[in-house]
């Protein structure tokens, strides 16, 4: 999995994307937190066997998240979130949402060992990896769906070991097994690779600016959304 700072480094690029006249530090925060809400399966990866990469990481949180903000903001006569913090409100819950999926289980499946999407119905790992490219000879050239790809799970997508036969490992988890051993070995990253480390620093650069430009908490009315 990613290092949580990398998720929320994504989170808060998101935040400083998509917010919009709602961007203030109150916002971000709850944008970051919904990218760092996945990370939380390591945990429960103690008592439940295989849950890292699984547990939150499956398409069902965001599928009922996005079903029911759906459901709340467009068909209801009254929006119970947008009478309570008007569009504002709105706003951030779905680029909350927009975080969960990219930056959150995002990580996982395109850039690390991969997400159990249809957990807890199959333990197939999921991994978006393959090329996009433009030949002379043979056209455009992708690699990362291969409709009727032979494979464990079900999703026309790399299929990387099981969620239970291989678990993810994890500073909290290290052998991704339930229990708690005190004397093993753990180690918390910042970032891994090179890549990370730019985003990280992109992400910390884009707040400072966006901040800057807007005075900080300009937009916020006694930490109430307008």
């Amino acid at each position: 999995m990613a290092p949580p700072l990398v998720s929320a480094a994504v989170g808060a690029l998101l935040a400083a994307a998509l917010l919009g006249d709602a961007f203030d530090r109150r916002s971000v925060a709850v944008v970051v937190a919904a990218a760092l809400l996945p990370g939380l399966d390591a945990a429960a990866s103690l008592v439940v066997p295989g849950a890292t990469n699984a547990l939150f990481h499956a398409v069902w949180v965001p599928l009922f998240a996005g079903g029911l903000l759906y459901w709340d903001t467009t068909h209801r006569a009254e929006s119970a979130l947008r009478a309570r913090g008007g569009r504002r409100a709105v706003r951030v819950a779905w680029v909350a949402l927009a975080s969960l999926v990219v930056a959150g289980i995002g990580s996982a499946l395109f850039a690390g060992e991969g997400a159990v999407l249809l957990y807890p119905f199959e333990e197939a790992r999921y991994a978006v990896r393959g090329r996009l490219a433009y030949s002379t000879q043979e056209g455009v050239v992708q690699t990362f769906v291969a409709l009727g790809a032979d494979g464990p799970g079900l999703l026309p997508l790399e299929s990387v070991d099981a969620a239970t036969a291989e678990p993810v490992d994890s500073w909290i988890n290290p052998d991704g097994r339930p229990g708690i051993d005190p004397g093993v070995d753990r180690r918390f990253y910042f970032v891994e690779n090179g890549w990370q480390l730019v985003v990280v620093a992109a992400a910390a650069a884009t707040l400072a600016v966006r901040f800057r430009g807007r005075g900080g908490d300009a937009a916020t009315d006694g930490g109430v959304f307008r």
